[in-house]
């Protein structure tokens, strides 16, 4: 039993082979006992004085020869144990490569099934999804590492044929690889899907805003009255601040779509809408223009008014006061 070659063909009979040899291992540490007592009871005999049964040294040589033939079994087994602890090192990091293999598998199948998202929305929880997938990778990397760690202490044993454990190793390299470009290829597509939907997002808020502001400066309120038409005139002084200031962001419209990927930027919805939004600032500035020299027009107008109205008070008085009057006679 303990001069076997049968060091297992896979994990699970290498652990059967090392219960079975501990079972054997506490057999021989029963009969140690057994043999250390009846070694102590032989070697009584050939220290007895007088009449000898048996030649003492016969009995010594009997002795030293089951002790030493015992001594060989502890060692034999001690050298198996060995042999099936190492031989399971080498099925337990075969066993490890072959489950980092069917992760990069499951890992390969789900970047080849991944999209990158219709809208934000989708494009954010992916993303989401995808920095889970990077912290799996992340520990799956150290754990892989480990393992060919052990690969290299097993080679540097020289207890088997390196070829199957280099060529594993060498295989699952080159799989992990490729992963990790494939992850690092699809981190780049949803960060550019990720630019493309907020900049469409951004760029649909400014196109909300100028549509709002345009309903704003093109109304045809200008007020009834020189207080009316200030408040109007007052506000209206915000609102073309405001345009100014959103007059930068239409104009790096045109870097920001640059930068896009040329799968995105290069799209014609995209470039009109663009186009669009740099139209309708310009008629939104234009029309805030005009209508702040209406509103300046019509404050002239209201003032001259009321001037004309206060005139007319005037005249009105003085008519009274002169028809009034009494010219005396003398």
């Amino acid at each position: 039993l303990l001069v076997s070659k049968d060091l297992g063909k896979h994990l699970l009979e290498v652990e059967d082979l090392l219960q079975k040899h501990g079972l054997l291992e506490a057999d021989i540490s029963a009969q140690t006992e057994r043999v250390q007592a009846l070694n102590a009871a032989a070697l009584k005999f050939s220290e007895l004085e007088g009449y000898q049964p048996c030649d003492p040294q016969i009995i010594c040589n009997r002795v030293n020869h089951v002790q030493t033939c015992l001594e060989e079994l502890g060692e034999l087994a001690g050298k198996r144990r060995k042999e099936l602890e190492d031989s399971r090192q080498l099925w337990t990091f075969f066993q490890e490569m072959e489950e980092a293999e069917a992760w990069i598998r499951e890992k390969e199948k789900i970047l080849a099934a991944k999209t990158c998202g219709r809208d934000l929305s989708s494009v954010l929880t992916l993303t989401n999804k995808h920095k889970s997938m990077l912290g799996e990778l992340g520990n799956r990397r150290a754990l892989l590492h480990q393992t060919m760690k052990r690969g290299e202490q097993i080679l540097a044993k020289k207890r088997f044929s390196p070829g199957g454990i280099q060529e594993k190793m060498r295989e699952v390299r080159l799989r992990w690889k490729k992963l990790e470009e494939v992850t690092g290829l699809h981190q780049q597509r949803l960060q550019e899907a990720l630019n493309f939907f907020q900049f469409s997002a951004e760029t649909d808020d400014l196109v909300a805003w100028l549509q709002d502001t345009y309903r704003i400066v093109s109304s045809d309120d200008f007020g009834h009255d020189d207080y009316s038409t200030q408040a109007l005139l007052r506000k209206h002084r915000v609102v073309v601040e405001e345009v100014e200031k959103h007059r930068a962001a239409v104009l790096a419209l045109r870097k920001q779509l640059a930068l896009l990927a040329p799968e995105h930027r290069q799209g014609v919805d995209i470039q009109i809408r663009v186009v669009e939004v740099e139209q309708l600032y310009g008629e939104v500035a234009e029309v805030a223009v005009l209508r702040q020299q209406w509103l300046q027009d019509a404050l002239a107008v209201y003032r001259m008014f009321s001037e004309v109205h206060a005139c007319e008070v005037w005249v009105d008085e003085k008519e009274q006061w002169l028809e009034k009057m009494e010219v005396p006679e003398e």
